[in-house]
C-alpha cells in the first residue's frame, strides 16, 4: 500500500523542522564554545614569522639578554631558540642550553642551513611573543618543526621542543614523490 502523498509531505517537514532545529543547536554550541576559548587559551603565547634576528644569527651576532638552547642533534640541531633571561624554560622540555659565542652561533645556524638544504628547505625565524604581544625571544628551524607557546601558573615556559626525527621526516616524504 502506497503512503498517502500528503503524509509523505507532512513527514518531509517535519523532518527539515527537527533538521534546522538540530543545526540551530550546533551553531549555539558552537558559539558558546567559542566564547569560552578566550579563557582556555588566555596563557598561550603567539609565534609568528620574524625576520629581524636572521641577519644575526648567520653573522654570529648573539644578545646577551636571552639564553639560548638547542634541540636534536648537537651538529644538525632541529631548532634553535632564544628567550629572554627573564623567562626559564619548563625543565621538562628537553632543549639543551647552549653558552654561546659568535664562533658557535655560526656554526649551528651554518650546520642547520646545511642540513634543511639537502631536502630542499630552509630555517626561518620566528618570533615568540607572550601573552601581551611583546617579544620576548625567537625560534630557528625549518616550517615542519612546529611546537607552541603556553605561560604556566608557576612561571614557566612550556615550549615543547619538536619531534626528533624533523630531518628524518623529510627523506621519508622525499622518497614517497
Amino acid at each position: 500500500m502506497l503512503a498517502d502523498p500528503e503524509t509523505v509531505k507532512e513527514e518531509r517537514k517535519m523532518r527539515s523542522v527537527k533538521n534546522i532545529g538540530l543545526g540551530v543547536l550546533l551553531l549555539c554550541l558552537y558559539l558558546g564554545i567559542l566564547s569560552c576559548s578566550g579563557s582556555l587559551f588566555r596563557n598561550y603565547g603567539q609565534i609568528t614569522p620574524g625576520g629581524e634576528v636572521t641577519r644575526d644569527l648567520e653573522n654570529g651576532v648573539f644578545h646577551p639578554e636571552l639564553r639560548y638552547y638547542t634541540s636534536g642533534s648537537d651538529l644538525y640541531p632541529n631548532a634553535l631558540i632564544g628567550l629572554h633571561r627573564d623567562y626559564r624554560l619548563n625543565p621538562e622540555t628537553l632543549w639543551k642550553e647552549i653558552a654561546m659565542t659568535p664562533e658557535k652561533l655560526r656554526g649551528i645556524v651554518g650546520f642547520m642551513k646545511a642540513k634543511a638544504s639537502e631536502y630542499g628547505h630552509f630555517p626561518y625565524e620566528f618570533e615568540l611573543l607572550n601573552t601581551g604581544g611583546q617579544r620576548i625571544g625567537f625560534w630557528y628551524s625549518i616550517l615542519t618543526a612546529r611546537t607552541f607557546l603556553r605561560f604556566e601558573e608557576d612561571g614557566t615556559v612550556m615550549l615543547p621542543t619538536p619531534e626528533l626525527e624533523t630531518y628524518e621526516k623529510l627523506e621519508s616524504k622525499d622518497d614517497k614523490n
